[in-house]
């Protein structure tokens, strides 16, 4: 039986021994609805989670929770290539939005539902995850975190971070990269060689740059290499904001300007505007690409400007360049029912030789240096010598908690600087102060 739904895509077999599917189907609907009223619906959920829990043992399969769109697709890859090779430790698939994805893990955790052997963590939520013993000691189970997986993502794999226990192995790379047509313009170097161009090239049928401005993530993704790179922060080492520093106003200023050369609306953008002004040669450049875009801007049938767009580390200034780390990670749950099965997949799915298969069928970025400078990867995109120099570079953002909060918050006052409600210091100001208060 296959089950699709608006927003996830389950794919299992069903038959009359494993109703694992059914009861994912059915637990995953009540997740969704447990915003309101949570007191309801919770222990319904826990109790679904525990049937499914209960079925995937007694079928003795992997049971993998990640992401929908093209991640669900990487990782059936993986799936149908590891059943091959082990009959006896069939694994499926659980596909999730963000958001339900996140709600369902930190459910059954919390919990202590042993619902899944793998799961798929944003490396954001890593620090909740492995703060609270969620997740399984993988050095312990074995297999490590060899030095070929960038050492940013092996970094965020580890609680402390960088040095403590590894809980996770790095899945796929995300870095974000800084895009620019390379027949209009040479490689901006600064954040001033970018404003300079910018003020250049935008005319009335091209705009000198393209960013996602809506609230949240968007606008928090865009503006966070340039706080970077004026040598600001949104937190400092002893776990207080600093958002209120003379670089992260200079940084914000910077930011207001650039908007002067994007497009009208650029408050409400979001990815697909910022694809389709790159595709359609109506910008300059774009502050902001991740690896999941690239592959459309070489596409003759979908670009009008293939071949054209390099794509490379966001641009430095007082700092060197520091692109964002995006990364995606694969963690076992602490009471994981198959632990030692859910190992040897996840070393499967991350080995050298399947992390290359998956670049070349899926376009999926790689976390092994190896297969950045594989010939067959470099042949088929020949973006990522510089998509590697970013991950090189990477940093990863604050390790806290309370990064969701945190984020939410910064990017409602970085918006309002942004239309000219509040200028760069009364915006950072009461972010500070707001995000001082969460962090208590």
């Amino acid at each position: 039986m296959s089950c699709n739904r608006a927003e996830n895509v389950i794919y299992l077999s069903f038959n009359a021994n494993s109703v694992t599917g059914v009861v994912q189907t059915v637990a995953q609907t009540f997740i969704s609805l447990m915003v309101s009223p949570m007191k309801l619906i919770a222990p319904i959920a826990v109790s679904l989670l525990a049937l499914l829990a209960g079925s995937a043992t007694a079928a003795e399969k992997i049971v993998v929770a990640g992401r929908d769109g093209v991640y669900a697709d990487a990782l059936k890859l993986v799936i149908s290539l590891y059943n091959e090779a082990h009959p006896d430790a069939p694994v499926e698939q659980l596909s999730l939005p963000i958001d339900g994805l996140l709600q369902q893990a930190t459910l059954a955790a919390r919990e202590g539902v042993n619902a899944y052997d793998v799961i798929m963590l944003d490396d954001t939520w890593a620090p909740q995850f492995m703060s609270n013993g969620w997740l399984a000691d993988l050095d312990a189970l074995g297999g490590g975190l060899d030095e070929d997986f960038a050492k940013g993502m092996r970094d965020v794999s580890r609680w402390p971070v960088g040095t403590g226990t590894a809980y996770a192995v790095p899945f796929i790379g995300n870095v974000e990269l800084f895009a620019y047509r390379s027949d209009l313009m040479d490689r901006p170097e600064t954040w001033d060689d970018v404003l300079a161009a910018a003020e250049r090239l935008n005319t009335d049928g091209m705009s000198g740059l393209v960013f996602r401005g809506k609230v949240a993530n968007p606008i928090v993704s865009g503006f966070v290499p340039l706080l970077w790179a004026y040598g600001g922060d949104i937190i400092d080492a002893e776990g207080k904001p600093v958002l209120d520093s003379e670089a992260a106003v200079t940084a914000l200023e910077t930011f207001i300007k650039l908007a002067d050369y994007a497009p009208t609306g650029v408050e409400a953008y979001d990815a697909a505007e910022v694809r389709t002004a790159l595709q359609d040669g109506t910008t300059a450049m774009a502050i902001e690409l991740w690896p999941s875009w690239a592959p459309d801007l070489d596409d003759a049938s979908k670009s009008q400007v293939a071949g054209k767009i390099e794509l490379i580390p966001t641009p430095g200034q007082v700092n060197p360049p520091a692109a964002m780390l995006g990364s995606w990670l694969l963690g076992i749950p602490a009471n994981a029912p198959h632990p030692e099965d859910a190992r040897a997949f996840i070393d499967f799915m991350t080995s050298p030789e399947v992390q290359k298969e998956l670049a070349l069928q899926t376009g999926t970025p790689p976390t092994r240096e190896s297969v950045y400078t594989d010939a067959d990867v470099v042949a088929k995109y020949r973006w990522y010598p510089g998509q590697f120099e970013a991950l090189q570079n990477a940093r990863p953002r604050p390790r806290i908690t309370q990064w969701a909060e945190v984020e939410t918050i910064l990017g409602d006052f970085l918006q309002l600087a942004l239309i000219g409600d509040m200028d760069a210091t009364t915006a950072l100001k009461e972010a500070n102060a707001r995000i001082a208060d969460a962090l208590k």
